[in-house]
């Protein structure tokens, strides 16, 4: 049986891997995402796959890309971070690579990919939770990627968790992914150190005062080295992600969340307050079996073996 190739496309990187019907890599390139003119971006993939089809049986092509994806996997509607509106990749890269294609939301083919060979393998269903920037996700249920009626389904980064809250990049207010995100978590930070408190001033001696240089991974390794103001951000941004993995379980009722993201690179300092704080906003939890909370294991590779694995099962 031959191979695909599994493509995550990011705002600035673009990520390309053939890999097996096992789900492993056998070879990756990586390329800077064309920011002038995003039509680019359809070549730039396309010059990387000809290129694996040289050495490799490819039989398709898969590809994750942030932001909606029609129903029939071919038409990105919206992607604000590369300035697609209707862009019909599918039919493009066809053209291109002469194979078949298909366009998977990033968040979606991250699921499926540990879903099929990650943190979910053991189980039918299964909720990713990507902690970054912002948050993402994709839903398994019954062995099938949950994709809704028009393809947008698992955008659970703006399930609204604050009436009249802290105002979101997508329009609304109250969004989880400003609660419980790398964006929360800098946020906070930064408001700590512009209060000048005690606490605040090891995290502000790493940047000399400067609240914009603060980055989440600067936090995450404070805490690790014990830092108490780091712990405690960190930990209320578990808060926050549990209280709204408990939201999404009395809809989905999933077996596992798996959480993945380089917020989640902070271990146990993010999902033992989680875990607690899931326990705790769970209804009626003495009287339900409860789902496992665990690490996505697949990392940045998540995209590309889930996309590649769906072009293998069109």
């Amino acid at each position: 049986m031959g191979v695909t190739v599994g493509v995550d496309i990011g705002g600035t990187k673009i990520a390309v891997a053939v890999v097996d019907e096992d789900g492993t890599i056998v070879v990756q390139d990586r390329l800077k995402t064309p920011a002038t003119d995003p039509t680019l971006i359809g070549d730039a993939v396309a010059r990387s796959v000809n290129a694996l089809k040289r050495d490799h049986d490819v039989e398709a092509v898969g590809v994750g890309a942030a932001g909606f994806v029609d129903a029939a996997r071919r038409t990105v509607l919206f992607a604000p971070n590369i300035k697609w509106v209707d862009e019909p990749l599918a039919d493009r890269l066809e053209d291109l690579v002469d194979l078949p294609v298909v366009i998977e939301n990033d968040a979606n083919a991250a699921a499926w990919g540990e879903f099929r060979f990650g943190a979910g393998a053991d189980v039918d269903d299964m909720l990713l939770v990507t902690v970054g920037t912002g948050i993402g996700g994709g839903i398994i249920q019954g062995g099938r990627l949950d994709r809704g009626a028009f393809g947008v389904a698992g955008e659970i980064g703006h399930l609204r968790m604050v009436p009249a809250g802290i105002r979101c990049g997508c329009g609304q207010y109250g969004c989880w992914e400003q609660y419980a995100s790398g964006r929360a978590l800098v946020r906070e930070t930064r408001d700590r150190i512009s209060a000048q408190m005690e606490q605040a001033q090891p995290l502000a001696a790493l940047v000399d005062g400067d609240v914009s240089r603060i980055t989440g991974q600067m936090v995450t390794e404070q805490a690790q080295k014990g830092d108490p103001l780091a712990i405690e951000l960190i930990a209320d941004v578990g808060r926050w992600l549990g209280e709204g993995i408990a939201s999404l379980a009395a809809v989905i009722d999933p077996s596992v969340v798996a959480v993945g993201g380089g917020v989640a690179k902070a271990g146990a300092l993010l999902l033992e307050p989680a875990h607690a704080a899931f326990v705790r906003s769970l209804s009626a939890p003495v009287y339900r079996p409860q789902a496992a909370i665990r690490p996505a294991s697949l990392g940045n590779d998540a995209g590309m073996i889930g996309a590649a694995d769906l072009a293998r099962a069109r």
